[in-house]
């Protein structure tokens, strides 16, 4: 006869959450004036020209708004797929939740996309659009829906449980 002690059935939440934390951080530090559209575009562009001589201004402005904007999409689309992590690891790795931790990942990313256009908004060399808002949304609905389907397809879900009167939890004793 062995005794199996209860495994905890609580994530680490720390460890669930602690990514995501990290880049929010990332977010409202870059939504500061030292991240404002003249000061990221001055230092690109003394990068640029050091690297590959003058550059045309106007095509360069052109470059550098598409430049902001991708940040948006890989920025607030990790921000989905971390929130995602968190909210999956609290939730369980079950099928059945991985939607609902991908819903919740998507409605906390455009919370945080919402709260820092509106940020920017106080900030005189920035501004808070709603565009933006909308940009930061659909990249991390596009993120989410890849790892959506990633997730269905790979092992990393664990299948439905199995109706059983034992509610799922292991026996103290086995023989």
């Amino acid at each position: 006869m062995t005794i199996d002690f209860p495994t905890s059935s609580r994530p680490n939440l720390l460890r669930a959450w602690w990514p995501a934390l990290v880049w929010i951080g990332l977010i409202v530090l870059e939504s500061t004036d030292s991240f404002s559209s003249q000061n990221t575009g001055s230092v690109i562009y003394t990068i640029l020209t050091h690297l590959f001589g003058a550059i045309d201004l106007r095509k360069f402005d052109i470059f550098h708004h598409y430049f902001r904007k991708t940040g948006h999409v890989v920025g607030y689309g990790m921000l989905g797929l971390l929130l995602l992590r968190g909210w999956w690891a609290t939730l369980g790795r079950l099928r059945n939740l991985l939607v609902r931790a991908a819903l919740l990942a998507w409605l906390g990313t455009t919370v945080v996309a919402a709260m820092d256009e509106w940020h920017q908004s106080f900030i005189p060399s920035r501004t808070g659009t709603i565009r933006d808002v909308g940009l930061d949304t659909a990249a991390s609905v596009a993120f989410l829906v890849v790892a959506y389907l990633w997730l269905r397809r790979s092992s990393e879900c664990a299948p439905e449980p199995a109706l059983s009167s034992s509610k799922g939890s292991r026996p103290l004793f086995r023989r």
